[in-house]
């Protein structure tokens, strides 16, 4: 596939590393994935070539992503990533499990409400015993100052749909245990971001 089809978002260039380093003290070194709302495809290919024993299934919302996340796995040479399908978490079947994770990366602030609810009762559905749910992004926490340019990029949000916006963490983790999830771990990243990892219990 000609790699000009390759989209490139600069905070994923960015995020992969760290969000990297915190999948390989979580992932098992063996199993499948599902990647949730994959973008342009550029994380998925980075963290599928540091675990070549993980099938990794991307998916997408948005079936104009499909070619450049198509072009990122035919380009990086990986046999351990099958082609992209479109997944709307909210309509429509998701790929049958169980898997042994599922990441979202950005998506709970770009969506509504909704997405998250649904999100929770798909990865508690699909997820093996103790199987991982990883999600990264901005969020508000209880007690802690949000910092401005998270302030800044929520009204930002808010502007483009009315229903995106930073949630809540207190919130997201309620959400999460009507799904059979408990929050492990959460992990301050980069930019203001963060790491929250679920278990399925």
């Amino acid at each position: 596939m000609d790699t000009g089809m390759r989209q490139v978002a600069p905070a994923a260039e960015r995020n992969k590393e760290p969000i990297l380093t915190i999948l390989r003290r979580a992932l098992p070194e063996s199993g499948r994935v599902l990647e949730i709302a994959s973008g342009t495809g550029q994380h998925v290919v980075h963290f599928a070539g540091a675990y070549p024993e993980i099938e990794w299934q991307p998916s997408e919302r948005d079936p104009r992503m499909l070619p450049s996340i198509s072009a990122w796995v035919e380009t990086s040479g990986l046999a351990n990533v099958r082609a992209p399908i479109v997944l709307d978490v909210c309509a429509g079947a998701w790929p049958a499990g169980p898997f042994d994770a599922i990441l979202c990366i950005n998506m709970v602030h770009i969506s509504p409400w909704r997405a998250t609810l649904c999100l929770m009762e798909g990865a508690g559905a699909h997820l093996r015993a103790s199987g991982l749910l990883y999600l990264y992004g901005p969020f508000r926490r209880s007690g802690v100052p949000t910092a401005p340019s998270n302030e800044a990029f929520d009204a930002q949000l808010g502007r483009s749909d009315p229903e995106w916006g930073l949630r809540d963490l207190d919130a997201v983790e309620a959400a999460a245990a009507g799904s059979g999830l408990a929050l492990e771990k959460v992990v301050e990243m980069p930019a203001n971001n963060l790491s929250l990892l679920f278990r399925r219990v």
